[in-house]
């Protein structure tokens, strides 16, 4: 009780001490006084201070959100889009979203290199979408933007069906039916686009021009009685009746493939006139998705893209390609929404805006952005160190706490060390690198190259393959970082090491073959 008077009598006297007079809230949100760039974080998540200001204007710096109003045609990732959104809400050379003209935007390749989906392990990847849908949130916000999430349908399970069934359903159906060959998308619709790969590209008027009713009619009947059984020929199928059983299938599905839920956020980006903003809001809206939908949808960009390529053959022009499949996309039975009188017109000519973007620009949507990244290694940084109060690990941690911000500090400024490269599948010992400044992913796998060129006797019975003239052919190698602050990471070839080392100095280098990949071909 005399310890507890002695505190209490110690806070009140250190309150009255450090005691502000009450501000009045007009200045508090002052925008002269309080600027979004003051509180703004780095790729890593680390403070930084606010840039330089010249008769109240920013002025330029180093600084990579001055970058962002300098460069048009990068894409930015290591900063979050609503910060860059806040920063440049005022910039007037911003690029505004056109369909005549869509400018090749490149995205700009950090320390630490591009991130992409297929990167990150599935359990790092769960923790992604659930960011993803607070930094959208946030950006729609600055954007005033209405961020609208309709309730999930409750759908019943349809067996024997390919058609109206819910895509985790029917990926269920062919694993069931082919386990030995699991794949991203449904097997119908794989079958689909590659029968228009091989004989509709080039066809005139592909995917506009309606197929006969009759016949795509007794296609669906034929397919959902033969279609696993593998007695199903598509070779004497009408190019555009397999268009036309591409957009039922999109359309008869009981959700659809954007989600129900997130349709309406999906809509909402057509209002976006930023070229870069809008990109920003589809990338995030695509890693909030599901994975069967994102694979889905990562399928059917890339077969529309290559009908686009053909448009010298087919007189389909990218826009036209988009207005057709917005429909299948945008519209379906649970939208119970009205336009109003006139606008119908504009909704669509504005969902096949975003449709064109999403097609042209996919390879963007595909990526993790680096501050998505750097938040997933706090996460699992934090969740490491959730032990009990009387845990034996948490009394060493708060022992080491000194130790760990030497090696830390030493870390940083360190610029040079030998790194284990675990490669036992290939060879009996670790590959050792030297760490330089310059050193980067590449690098490393190239001398691992090196390597195993000089002991050659090593690779009789692996996994390289001999040639006839003696030489070897290598399989698809790459360089994942595994541990420490996340779960697992392929690095892309220009990743810098010593940075890599920097972010996760408890993480391992593992060289091992790049694992299969569904497509469709």
């Amino acid at each position: 009780m005399a310890v507890q008077k002695r505190l209490d009598s110690y806070s009140r006297s250190l309150r009255k001490r450090t005691k502000h007079s009450a501000r009045d809230v007009r200045d508090v949100f002052d925008k002269t006084k309080t600027r979004i760039s003051d509180c703004l974080t780095d790729g890593n998540g680390i403070f930084k201070s606010a840039p330089p200001t010249v008769n109240g204007k920013t002025s330029k710096s180093s600084n990579s959100l001055d970058k962002v109003s300098e460069t048009l045609n990068t894409f930015y990732t290591d900063v979050a889009y609503s910060e860059q959104a806040a920063v440049g809400l005022n910039i007037e050379n911003r690029m505004v979203w056109q369909p005549e003209t869509l400018p090749n935007i490149e995205i700009q390749k950090g320390r630490l290199g591009v991130t992409r989906v297929s990167d990150l392990s599935p359990l790092d990847m769960k923790q992604v979408p659930a960011l993803a849908l607070i930094e959208v949130t946030a950006l729609f916000d600055i954007l005033d933007l209405e961020l609208k999430r309709n309730k999930t349908p409750k759908c019943k399970a349809t067996e024997n069906k390919l058609f109206g069934v819910m895509l985790n359903n029917l990926l269920e159906y062919d694993q069931k039916r082919f386990p030995h060959t699991p794949t991203p998308i449904p097997l119908i619709l794989q079958e689909i686009m590659k029968c228009l790969e091989k004989k509709g590209l080039d066809v005139q008027g592909i995917l506009r021009i309606p197929g006969s009713q009759t016949r795509i009619k007794s296609l669906k009947q034929c397919l959902e009685q033969r279609f696993y059984d593998g007695l199903f020929g598509w070779d004497d199928v009408n190019p555009h009746d397999a268009s036309g059983l591409l957009k039922l299938f999109l359309r008869e599905l009981p959700t659809p493939l954007l989600t129900a839920e997130y349709l309406p956020a999906f809509t909402a980006v057509q209002k976006i006139t930023d070229l870069k903003q809008r990109i920003q809001a589809l990338n995030l809206l695509t890693l909030v998705l599901p994975e069967p939908n994102r694979q889905t949808l990562k399928a059917l960009l890339g077969f529309l893209r290559k009908v686009a390529s053909h448009e010298k053959s087919n007189l389909m022009s990218l826009w036209n390609i988009s207005t057709i499949i917005a429909p299948n996309l945008f519209l379906y039975r649970g939208n119970n929404s009205k336009n109003p009188e006139g606008g119908e017109k504009l909704q669509a000519e504005g969902v096949a805006g975003v449709v064109m973007t999403m097609v042209h620009y996919q390879d963007l949507l595909w990526t993790v952005p680096t501050f998505l990244v750097s938040q997933v290694r706090k996460l699992n940084e934090n969740s490491s160190k959730r032990y009990g109060f009387g845990d034996r690990r948490i009394r060493n941690f708060l022992r080491k706490i000194h130790t760990d911000k030497e090696k830390n500090e030493k870390n940083h400024t360190e610029a040079s060390k030998h790194v284990k490269v675990g490669c036992s599948l290939f060879l009996k010992e670790t590959l050792h690198v030297e760490l330089n400044e310059g050193l980067k992913a590449k690098d490393v796998l190239q001398q691992f190259r090196k390597q195993v060129t000089q002991h050659l006797w090593q690779w009789v019975n692996s996994a390289a393959l001999m040639k006839c003239n003696g030489s070897f052919e290598f399989p698809n190698l790459d360089l994942y970082e595994v541990g420490g602050n996340i779960s697992e990471r392929c690095l892309d070839p220009n990743t810098y090491l010593v940075d890599l080392q920097n972010v996760n100095p408890t993480g391992e280098w593992v060289i091992k073959p790049r694992p299969p990949v569904s497509h469709i071909s």
